[in-house]
């Protein structure tokens, strides 16, 4: 790609083609979590699984947090034995399938569904976003903007899939919404193979072994794995049909919990423990590592939206307007709405600041702290909702403006950074780790859901609010030392 190739509103023909492939995958996946806690606290008489919230909560949390921590091998596997180009093809395969399993009104096949999901997931979204950065040639002032572009695309998705599986879903048949997600995935499919040839050689092959040496060590590597994997199932197979062990949602979410805990601490260890790194791309493996554990936390904030707030849409808030009923899962529209909005807005933002562009550590913080903000405006509503009457809409629509405002400041900019900082060699790799963040959010953001009827929802928000806001504080006191050690071989365009 050049930056003579401006057939798609200014940038290379090939974002065109993932732009609607990555909006088709997430109505698929947002048209599914609109439904999904809903689906499962709604009483058996209503279709539903009858689930208790923290249940729930925990099935929630362990789902949404697999599909991105799956995208940790998804971006190895695509790095060094498929090439992005057939990882998002064969994830979104198998994402399509999984919807069309969750069709089926049978338990089995909503936890398959789910499996399935998350699989093909891992496969599909780091892969696509690294596709994004290699249109663009080192140094192409339209990276940041293009990712705006991608970023809006998603969000399109997002937002036409609550309407459509979220209607079909809580006024008709739950099973009818999950397979409307189905067919989106399977429409995404046929525009990424039709539009192929714009991508060029972009994530065609994968990086080639250095020698043969190497590439028997990427052998075994793979092989092992797959042992491992093979070996850890069979033997939680056998502890719980010997009944050692007793499989509940919250045991199963809290081994869970450890595990990732244990693997980020892995991942970052071996991170800056293996490979030849020059001090440059050591120093903005830091920067990686800063943007992770503050990703992370916005994202446990930001993704209590398909949980607690969805929760809260039902339970709490009028669904009526003028007389006119509407489901409760329009809410998860909101935001979606908001970014169509005003990421264009952003984007033209960042471009006309030119030189005086926020770093992407200011960035962060901003994120952060609107974020924090808006679990503070929900908790007057929560008082209000004490009594038992719905509060207005308007308080979620406030909520969700907020968290939109501290998404544009963070998620496409941080997908932009990662693309910057990563050092070409393992650019599939460290975009798994800034899914892995998001892995961790969604599993804490999950967690808090859980606790929807432990405390009062007032304390429950004004505790979420609270660690949000210092922490974003915190992180804006360190811009100027992130800023320095992201500096680099980079040029300065908000990446740190």
């Amino acid at each position: 790609m050049t930056q003579n190739d401006r057939a798609f509103f200014g940038h290379p023909r090939g974002l065109a083609t993932l732009f609607f492939t990555e909006m088709w995958e997430r109505f698929s996946y947002y048209g599914m979590r609109a439904l999904l806690i809903l689906f499962m606290t709604a009483g058996v008489e209503a279709g539903g699984l009858g689930f208790a919230v923290d249940k729930a909560g925990a099935i929630y949390g362990l789902y949404t947090a697999s599909v991105y921590l799956l995208s940790l091998p998804g971006g190895w596997l695509a790095d060094r034995f498929l090439g992005q180009r057939k990882a998002v093809l064969y994830g979104g395969i198998i994402i399509a399938l999984g919807h069309f399993s969750m069709a089926f009104p049978m338990l089995g096949t909503f936890y398959f569904g789910l499996v399935l999901i998350s699989c093909g997931t891992g496969l599909l979204k780091p892969n696509v976003s690294t596709m994004v950065g290699t249109l663009y040639e080192q140094g192409d002032v339209r990276r940041d903007a293009g990712f705006s572009i991608f970023y809006m695309g998603i969000n399109l998705g997002a937002f036409i899939a609550p309407l459509v599986c979220g209607y079909f879903g809580q006024n008709v048949n739950w099973h009818l919404g999950f397979a409307l997600a189905g067919v989106g995935m399977t429409l995404g499919l046929i525009q990424y193979l039709a539009g192929a040839r714009s991508l060029g050689d972009a994530g065609l092959y994968p990086t080639p072994a250095a020698d043969e040496r190497e590439a028997a060590v990427l052998r075994g590597q793979l092989f092992r794995g797959m042992g491992s994997v093979v070996v850890l199932c069979v033997a939680l197979a056998l502890l719980g049909v010997t009944g050692v062990v007793e499989y509940t949602p919250a045991w199963i979410s809290n081994a869970f919990g450890l595990g990732m805990i244990g693997l980020v601490i892995v991942t970052f260890g071996l991170m800056f423990t293996t490979g030849e790194w020059t001090p440059g791309e050591r120093n903005r493996l830091i920067v990686v590592a800063v943007f992770f554990f503050a990703s992370a936390l916005f994202w446990g904030v930001f993704e209590q939206a398909g949980s607690t707030l969805n929760l809260f849409a039902d339970r709490n808030t009028e669904t009526r307007i003028l007389g006119w009923a509407f489901p409760s899962s329009w809410f998860q529209s909101a935001n979606a709405m908001f970014i169509i909005l005003l990421a264009g807005v952003f984007a033209w933002i960042w471009v006309k600041l030119g030189k005086n562009d926020p770093s992407s550590g200011t960035k962060f913080s901003i994120g952060l702290i609107s974020a924090g903000l808006g679990f503070a405006v929900l908790i007057p509503a929560a008082q209000l909702s004490g009594g038992g009457e719905k509060v207005s809409p308007l308080w979620l629509l406030g909520v969700f403006f907020l968290h939109t405002v501290g998404e544009l400041c963070l998620s496409p900019v941080g997908l932009s950074a990662m693309t910057k900082l990563a050092p070409a060699r393992v650019g599939g790799f460290v975009m798994g780790i800034w899914f892995l963040a998001t892995a961790l959010g969604n599993y804490m953001g999950g967690r808090v859901a859980s606790l929807y009827e432990s405390f009062s929802l007032a304390e429950l928000f004004g505790a979420v609010a609270a660690t949000a806001i210092v922490a974003g504080l915190l992180l804006a006191v360190f811009v100027k030392p992130i800023a320095r050690l992201a500096a680099g071989e980079q040029e300065r365009t908000g990446s740190g």
